[in-house]
């Protein structure tokens, strides 16, 4: 990647992915940020390593770092400069390490008050929680303020609201004491997840990075797949699933291997909205992809109620499926344009670069046996950052050097900001659930709208999924969706983690869904194309995850929660082939190019092999065939002409 392309990468992260958009200082002020950056990583790694404190007390660190890293990161406007800190900020840092620091120093009172709210602790309440909005409209966007914005005005007007809304309405007092001084709001499930599970795991992300191995993905991805039809956009899909696996951000995925592959892809004659369309596609799928999850599969662990390794295996079927679908799309997009793949000795070597850096992926193989040899995710993630910086250290030319190891400690720190945020917002909007009892209602209000049917329910509960996380990051995107949508799946009879994944799945693909697709508007930023028609070729190519949710809720044995390893593979099989006639009918190519009757009937023939079943599975791949048949047969033809 040239300078140019290099400057084009960051500029377009810094506009659609917030947490990138940091103050750039030299000097004094860059060590004080970088040592209260290392010291928040310590006292991480020491508690995951001696135990944590209580949980409000563990916590209270963690948010009281992270807003004065956040206040003193990032500026209160984009205008100001970004090498210089603003005194109006400097105060705010000062202010977000003290209001969380409050609950430490009155850890004991506050826990003989018991509920009670004194005047100075609802000054510092109240500060603490303005203090959080501030830091999500700097770090997370506007999207997520409104949503708090709009539950704390609720819990205000309750009295003035109509029908199953109403509710009593509480006085500040009791919201503050309700969202700040318990487990139940700022400092509650999230922040508790992210201050131990989450933030390991981003450090452990970090070092890897730091080590290589995201460019080590990208080269094996066009060892593998760079020399076949349309080569670099199956590097794409290939190296963003891979990256998935430790990142924690679609937009940071579009630009890390966007910036190598759509140029690439350019070149070898994909339109530039299709371009930045797979990769949009390719890395908000990396989301979706375990064991991280976008970090969301902590927070759902904590929110389901099951070891985190259940999580990791529900995911997975789901995910290659996903990733099978735009893997089809860009290969039959290939066929249909006739563009071929890059020559083999242009491309790196498959055993070549195992040999040579094949050992930087041993650490995200070894947590994954850790985790399913029956490790907690803290201790498994302990284990992997070691590991990490030791395996770096078998070959010379990727060793790291001690001050990258320290440098790896802040980066950890800088990565986490934007979910310890994220977090802390949502516990307000968890807290005014669980004191005004709406999720519930909203539960409520979406089975009327369905009329108590299960498949109204779930498209009603699929569109309020995606204009949440419109916007929003994954952590977020997944407290939000999960908290407000899915109790009314919950409420049909769905097994909890079905309806999760459900919502979570939804909430995800807002990233590529227009009008609000930051990823596709990434995308379309590094290949010069149009962002809406980079989003609408990026929501077709990612229509496995509209499909998928409503199959593994219908027969949960996609999530590995119930039936015969037979019956998986079936299932998996035939939706497999579903994805197949799907992907073919909305790029219009098959074995040939398709007519509208023949997409048409392979959209029916896809949706009858996805629908779980034999008699829908065996009249799906009849229709299948007659088409590839048919196809098949005039396909000389179209030759010889």
């Amino acid at each position: 990647m040239n300078e140019h392309d290099a400057k084009t990468a960051n500029a377009v992260l810094k506009e659609y992915d917030k947490e990138s958009d940091t103050m750039e200082y030299t000097g004094v002020m860059k060590k004080i940020v970088a040592f209260i950056a290392i010291c928040f990583s310590i006292f991480q790694l020491y508690t995951a390593t001696f135990g944590v404190l209580d949980a409000q007390l563990q916590r209270g660190v963690h948010l009281g770092f992270g807003l004065a890293l956040v206040f003193l990161l990032y500026p209160t406007r984009k205008s100001w400069s970004r090498h210089k800190l603003h005194p109006f900020d400097l105060v705010l840092a000062v202010l977000g390490a003290a209001a969380p620091a409050y609950i430490i120093y009155e850890y004991q009172h506050l826990v003989l008050r018991a509920g009670l709210v004194s005047d100075v602790d609802l000054v510092v309440g109240v500060l603490g929680i303005l203090l959080v909005i501030e830091a999500a409209r700097r770090v997370v966007g506007i999207p997520m303020v409104c949503v708090v914005l709009a539950f704390l005005a609720y819990a205000f007007a309750g009295p003035y609201m109509p029908g199953v809304l109403a509710h009593r309405g509480l006085t500040v007092g009791q919201l503050v004491g309700h969202l700040y001084y318990t487990t139940e709001g700022v400092f509650g499930i999230p922040l508790g997840v992210s201050s131990t599970f989450i933030f390991l795991f981003i450090l452990f992300g970090a070092y890897l990075e730091s080590t290589g191995l995201g460019k080590f993905f990208i080269d094996l991805a066009n060892s593998i797949a760079g020399w076949a039809s349309g080569g670099p956009a199956k590097v794409a899909v290939l190296s963003s699933g891979l990256m998935g696996t430790v990142s924690g951000s679609s937009v940071a995925n579009v630009v890390g291997t966007g910036s190598l592959t759509i140029p690439m892809m350019k070149k070898l004659g994909y339109h530039k909205n299709f371009a930045g369309a797979v990769e949009a596609a390719a890395s908000t799928g990396g989301q979706l992809m375990p064991p991280v999850m976008g970090a969301a599969a902590f927070l759902m662990a904590e929110f389901v109620g099951v070891p985190y390794i259940d999580i990791v295996k529900a995911a997975v079927v789901p995910a290659l499926l996903y990733f099978s679908g735009v893997w089809l799309g860009v290969h039959f997009e290939a066929k249909r344009s006739k563009l071929k793949g890059i020559p083999r000795e242009q491309l790196p070597q498959f055993f070549t670069l195992l040999k040579e850096r094949g050992h930087l992926a041993l650490p995200l193989i070894i947590i994954v046996y850790l985790l399913v040899s029956g490790y907690t995710p803290m201790r498994a993630a302990l284990v992997a950052i070691v590991l990490a910086i030791l395996c770096s250290c078998l070959r010379k030319s990727t060793r790291m050097k001690p001050i990258e190891v320290v440098q790896g400690l802040e980066k950890g720190a800088r990565n986490v900001l934007g979910v310890l945020v994220a977090c802390a917002a949502a516990g307000i909007i968890i807290g005014v659930v669980t004191k005004t009892g709406v999720g519930l209602k909203l539960a409520s209000g979406l089975l009327t709208l369905s009329g108590g049917m299960l498949l109204p329910t779930m498209f009603f509960t699929m569109i309020t999924a995606i204009i949440l996380g419109m916007g929003v990051p994954t952590t977020a995107n997944y407290v939000i969706t999960s908290t407000i949508a899915a109790p009314a799946l919950v409420q049909m009879g769905v097994p909890v983690l079905a309806a999760h994944m459900f919502v979570f799945y939804f909430g995800i693909i807002a990233d590529v869904t227009p009008p609000v697709a930051l990823a596709a508007y990434a995308g379309s930023g590094i290949s010069g194309g149009n962002a809406l028609r980079t989003g609408v070729n990026a929501s077709k190519l990612a229509i496995a995850a509209f499909i998928i949710p409503y199959i593994f809720v219908m027969s949960p044995v996609l999530l590995m929660m119930s039936g015969m390893a037979a019956e998986l593979v079936l299932s998996t099989v035939t939706a497999l082939c579903g994805m197949v006639a799907i992907s073919s009918a909305l790029i219009g190519y098959l074995a040939a190019d398709c007519k509208v009757w023949e997409r048409l009937v392979l959209v029916v023939a896809g949706l009858l092999m996805i629908q779980p079943g034999l008699a829908t599975d065996g009249v799906g791949i009849v229709l299948f065939g007659l088409i590839i048949a048919g196809q098949l047969k005039r396909r000389p033809k179209a030759v010889t002409e």
